[in-house]
């Protein structure tokens, strides 16, 4: 398999090509007095988004890091994100998102794998950003500190003048290092095309588009969070910035800002639901429209409750990856029939569940899933074995989840494959261990994972998390469990915890879980 990069140059079609910057250059034209953008008390229009990001491009040409060159990216949600994305793509530069919880030791080594020859960095993360920093050719910071070149300041002493670069819409925009979640981050290329695509998806099924609004909520240094928000603008619409989560705040935000549409992960809705049920506030919520789900199974309990609490809101449950970007949708007409799937292939995506043997997994039968559509990766930067192991040859990427298709089409995530468990010989599925608990009276979440046993090689263990107030009864959810799945699924350990350990992308790290509980039994 061709090795991916980020070179140039590659055969194109007769037309214009697909790129990030598209949606921003037109806007600005076509409606430059709108707001695009709403940051706390600072507002943004298409006209101002337009001629920063012209001089976020000027300047990144200017300094050798336009055309191929990579830009690292440590902000949190913050406006200044979309015009660096913006200017960015204007400059043919690819982003290196740098996750804000990281340390600067991870962000040395990201920036140094991925062959960053600049920084923006938020002064408020100054801890975070690594000495090296202090050898690229351009660092900018956002906010007070004597580090690096102010960058208000250097886009004021910048042109106003959009370089235009030749970018093919199969280049890469940005280099998405993977969550982590089962070891060392990779460097997903995604390309311009995938992107763009992605936001046309989101105007047609969750309602983004000129005029409509919408909000920041998940971190936009990961790949879902970065493409919903940017989604916004791109799409002529106004996007409201969340710089830190809190349920709270987002009610606040729907009444105020009027927003239509909203991105969130099970996390949030878990939270939302804490908040709404112990100290119950009226907030104006009658603007929303639509909530769509990414980044972990929702629980059908849940998703009811999300579905209860949010009358005459279309509920989304959609399934994707940072390499394959959006793969399926469970939209609003099923939401409760099929509570439990998530739906069927989205746009422009041909699914594949693969049982052991290769053939095609039969209905009610678990496949490996794969997946290809345009918003498919190249590959992984510099690091052709993990690509290949990842990309068939024929295109079709693996997702490393296990999936069951039923009669009507809709497909179920069983498991991640490296999660399933095998013990004595059969393979146990954690999540359907973890659905039957999260229906469970005093359960606010739970996760299964696989502990090593000297006599079965593996036994289900079970860390639970309480609702507040509640005291957890082991016995009776070992009971709720055998009622349902057979008594060798029925966890062999079971532990309270307060919190579940996750990334920042709101995935639980079952990894954790093993390193820290996984001891002799």
């Amino acid at each position: 398999m061709t090795q991916p990069s980020t070179s140039r140059g590659r055969a194109r079609t007769a037309g214009a090509q697909l790129n990030l910057a598209g949606g921003i250059r037109e806007f600005a034209r076509s409606t430059p007095a709108a707001t695009a953008l709403v940051d706390g008390d600072r507002r943004m229009t298409f006209a101002e988004l337009g001629d920063r990001s012209d001089r976020v491009a000027a300047l990144l040409a200017d300094t050798g890091s336009g055309a191929g060159g990579r830009v690292a990216v440590l902000l949190g949600n913050r406006l200044e994100y979309v015009e660096i994305a913006a200017g960015a793509a204007k400059a043919g530069a690819v982003l290196v998102p740098l996750d804000p919880r990281g340390t600067a030791a991870e962000h040395a080594a990201l920036i140094d794998r991925s062959g960053a020859s600049g920084l923006v960095a938020d002064a408020a993360f100054e801890a975070d950003v690594p000495d090296a920093a202090e050898d690229l050719p351009l660092v900018l910071r956002l906010g007070a500190g004597s580090w690096g070149r102010p960058y208000e300041r250097a886009l004021a002493a910048s042109r106003a003048a959009d370089p235009r670069a030749d970018v093919g819409e199969t280049d890469p925009f940005c280099v998405q290092y993977t969550s982590g979640t089962t070891g060392r981050p990779k460097g997903a290329l995604l390309t311009h095309r995938s992107r763009v695509l992605t936001m046309f998806g989101c105007a047609v099924d969750y309602g983004l588009g000129p005029g409509r609004r919408t909000a920041a909520v998940a971190p936009m240094a990961h790949g879902a969070g970065f493409c919903f928000a940017y989604a916004g603008p791109f799409l002529g619409g106004t996007t409201s910035m969340m710089r830190r989560w809190d349920p709270e705040e987002l009610l606040r935000m729907i009444e105020r800002d009027r927003l239509q549409t909203v991105f969130l992960v099970p996390t949030h809705a878990h939270a939302l639901r804490r908040v709404m049920e112990q100290a119950p506030r009226r907030h104006d919520l009658s603007s929303l429209e639509t909530m769509y789900f990414d980044a972990a199974a929702l629980p059908v309990p849940l998703k009811e409750w999300v579905i209860d609490a949010f009358p005459g809101v279309g509920v989304h449950e959609l399934y994707g990856s940072t390499e394959a970007g959006i793969v399926t949708n469970l939209r609003p007409p099923d939401a409760l029939r099929k509570a439990g799937t998530v739906g069927h292939p989205w746009w422009m995506t041909e699914v594949a569940l693969l049982a052991p043997d290769g053939r095609e997994a039969g209905p009610g039968e678990p496949g490996e899933l794969f997946s290809r559509s345009p918003f498919t990766m190249l590959g992984y930067l510099d690091d052709p074995g993990a690509t290949a192991e990842a990309v068939r040859p024929d295109g079709f990427l693996t997702s490393g989840d296990v999936a069951v298709r039923d009669d009507e089409g809709f497909i179920a995530i069983v498991d991640r494959t490296k999660d399933v468990i095998v013990s004595g010989g059969s393979n146990i599925y954690p999540r359907e261990i973890e659905n039957v608990l999260a229906g469970c009276d005093g359960v606010a979440e739970a996760a299964v994972v696989g502990l090593p046993d000297e006599k079965w090689g593996e036994v289900p263990g079970a860390f639970v998390v309480p609702r507040p107030g509640r005291d957890l009864d082991f016995a009776a959810l070992e009971a709720a469990v055998r009622a349902v799945l057979a008594p060798y699924k029925a966890p062999k350990v079971w532990r309270a915890v307060d919190a579940l350990p996750r990334n920042t992308g709101g995935k639980i790290l079952k990894r954790v879980l093993r390193e820290i509980y996984g001891g002799p039994r």
